[in-house]
């Protein structure tokens, strides 16, 4: 298999991923059903690597999995969340700077 084609592969697995996380989510504002809670705290780090895959793997989580984002964005809004995890940007750029020195 080539790279392309790796990275297609890659793409499919975790787009089903978020989608099985996202139905799990189902119509809630949050895993837990109206509170905020220990599997949202789980799962939000994991967000700020998605800006990275998205601009790397050319594709948008969000047209794929529109629920898990809204759930992803309305996580941010909390203070707590959002000055506890880094900016998706800065991760991107972190990527960029391992992928310099790393190949």
């Amino acid at each position: 298999m080539g790279k392309g084609e790796d990275q297609e592969l890659a793409k499919k697995e975790f787009i089903e991923c978020v989608k099985t996380l996202e139905g799990v989510l189902g119509d809630n504002p949050y895993f837990g059903g109206d509170k905020f809670g220990f599997l949202d705290v789980v799962l939000v780090p994991f967000t700020t690597w998605f800006y990275t895959y998205q601009k790397c793997g050319n594709f948008s989580i969000e047209a794929e999995c529109p629920k898990f984002m809204a759930w992803a964005k309305r996580c941010l809004e909390k203070d707590s969340v959002y000055k506890s995890i880094p900016h998706p940007h800065k991760v991107y750029d972190f990527a960029l700077e391992l992928k310099q020195k790393y190949g």
